[in-house]
């Protein structure tokens, strides 16, 4: 794949948010979406061997791999544009710290950030980047 594609769960309102962050901050329109309920996103998990992926967990698959939690989100930071990629030196917190502080957020993020009916649907201009 020549592009790293993030997925994301597609009726939660904090997640759909960070699709729009992303995007704006993302110029060169380097990333690609995909809901993680998607067949595409479910198809893309088995391909680098996330099968089972968790709706609480952020997905990011560059080529074969794939990274999760927080370890996706300081990778997908460092992909941005501007000061957003000195972020990743947050990658020097141990794991089980940074992981535990995703975990928090992705338990309640239903309860603090809401939920939509159904997965955000991209304009035009943006839809190449939407791989479903």
């Amino acid at each position: 794949m020549d592009h790293p594609v993030i997925l994301f769960d597609g009726v939660c309102n904090l997640c759909n948010a960070s699709v729009q962050f992303v995007i704006r901050h993302d110029g060169s329109g380097r990333f690609r979406f995909a809901p993680l309920q998607s067949e595409t996103g479910r198809n893309l998990l088995d391909r680098c061997g996330c099968a089972g992926g968790d709706l609480a967990s952020v997905v990011l698959v560059e080529g074969d791999r794939c990274y999760r939690e927080s370890t996706a989100a300081l990778r997908v930071l460092r992909g941005c544009d501007g000061l957003w990629r000195m972020l990743y030196v947050g990658i020097v917190i141990p794991r089980f710290l940074r992981d535990a502080m995703y975990r928090l957020v992705a338990r309640n993020r239903y309860r603090w950030f809401g939920t939509r009916e159904q997965c955000m649907i991209p304009t035009p201009e943006l839809r190449t980047r939407f791989l479903e």
